[in-house]
């Protein structure tokens, strides 16, 4: 596959992330995909798998954290590669604590799916915005 095609799967990804479209984004997945959010004490780090994996994060992700994105992200390609560079603001529900969160992630795109995400991101804004007052 090209790189313009791995890329516009990645488009494709991100899209249908953006409407919670759930059928966009199955159809743009591997069955076998992989998504790895480092970090610790936050309601999304860990490593997701398969389908139901990536169902059972955006569920999660909707309860618990409500997120904008201020400029598009950038896209870099190389392969069957795709990094995707951006920013994100928002808020941790449970805390209403703020953050900032400016992020890389590497897209692995095999057979015009996305198989593979592992996510560079501020893991202690993160975690410092989902600490629970003492």
């Amino acid at each position: 596959m090209s790189i313009e095609k791995n890329v516009q799967v990645v488009k494709d990804f991100f899209a249908a992330i953006g409407r919670r479209e759930k059928q966009g984004l199955l159809a743009v997945s591997g069955d076998d995909i992989e998504w790895i959010i480092p970090g610790e004490d936050w309601p999304l780090a860990g490593t997701h798998r398969g389908q139901a994996g990536l169902e059972s994060l955006l569920q999660k992700a909707n309860e618990a954290v409500e997120t904008s994105y201020p400029k598009p992200p950038e896209f870099i390609a190389q392969g069957d590669r795709v990094l995707v560079i951006g920013s994100a603001t928002g808020r941790i529900k449970a805390t209403n604590r703020r953050f900032v969160d400016y992020w890389v992630f590497a897209i692995t795109v095999r057979n015009g799916k996305v198989t593979n995400i592992r996510e560079y991101i501020d893991t202690q804004a993160l975690a410092r915005a989902s600490e629970m007052a003492a």
